[in-house]
């Protein structure tokens, strides 16, 4: 009597066990879809092959990605931000600061500092999403001003990049005065002519874009970032009326005269390059 073939034991290679793909090895594009190997993702800068959506990196790899190799030199690294209004809405201010702080190892979200781009020395800032969106409080403008005044001071190329929701509602009026504060530190930089290049990646909005990150003397966005004082949806339904395709879109920026340029992450250090060297002085 035969055994049924739902019963059959196949031996060979059919058989073998699959082998589990560890986590993280794929990751899926977030704005057309596609699966992407994270070695190779990470290869061509977090930026998606198919459709050339620009994944969010880390304040530091901007770093790493735009300045000689061993060049860098943060500053003023030991201000902490501090809760003075007491402020709490489900959580505190201090819980989120310390949660901030835990996930990221800053502790707040603007990294500043020195370093070179092919050997043009530059002051540098940048801020860190992942802190609380990299939203900009006391400390964050304190760290702007200071490293714009010491750019100034230095006779050194400005170059800020951003990646923010905007003001720190958790301090208030403390966090809107950075405006002012860092808008000043830019008049400073023209009033002594030193170039200033704000780099806008995504998101760039509110108070920072409305404040120092929209006063460069040349702006640069990276493709399809979104850029503006209120999202698209906000001003939506205020106007009551339907927003064109790609509005407040780095594309959409450049078209209205409102950036520079719009500049693949893969060639955003030649570009900052070339920039730097328009401003330098003749035989430097």
């Amino acid at each position: 009597m035969s055994v049924p073939w739902y019963r059959r034991i196949t031996k060979g290679p059919s058989r073998q066990k699959k082998r589990d793909i560890p986590k993280g090895v794929w990751l899926k594009c977030k704005d057309c879809g596609e699966v992407l190997y994270e070695g190779q993702l990470r290869r061509a800068l977090w930026v998606c092959s198919k459709c050339n959506y620009h994944f969010r990196i880390p304040a530091k790899q901007y770093f790493e990605i735009l300045l000689d190799q061993g060049s860098f030199g943060e500053l003023y690294q030991d201000l902490s931000p501090a809760d003075p209004l007491g402020f709490r809405d489900t959580k505190s201010y201090v819980d989120r600061l310390n949660a901030s702080q835990k996930k990221t190892g800053l502790k707040d979200a603007a990294i500043v500092g020195t370093g070179s781009v092919e050997g043009i020395p530059i002051a540098i800032g940048a801020l860190e999403f992942s802190f609380m969106g990299g939203s900009m409080g006391s400390v964050v403008g304190e760290k702007i001003a200071r490293i714009m005044d010491h750019g100034r001071e230095h006779r050194m190329a400005v170059v800020t990049i951003t990646s923010t929701g905007g003001a720190r509602m958790q301090e208030g009026i403390l966090s809107l005065m950075q405006m002012a504060k860092t808008a000043g530190a830019v008049a400073r930089l023209v009033r002594d002519r030193v170039p200033f290049v704000s780099i806008l990646t995504h998101p760039s909005t509110a108070g920072v874009l409305a404040s120092y990150a929209s006063l460069g003397d040349i702006m640069i966005a990276e493709p399809k970032a979104l850029l503006g004082f209120a999202g698209p949806r906000v001003i939506q339904r205020t106007i009551g009326q339907e927003l064109p395709d790609g509005f407040q879109r780095a594309e959409f920026f450049l078209d209205h005269g409102m950036v520079d340029m719009v500049v693949p992450r893969k060639e955003l250090k030649s570009a900052l390059h070339k920039v730097l060297r328009f401003f330098s002085p003749p035989g430097e």
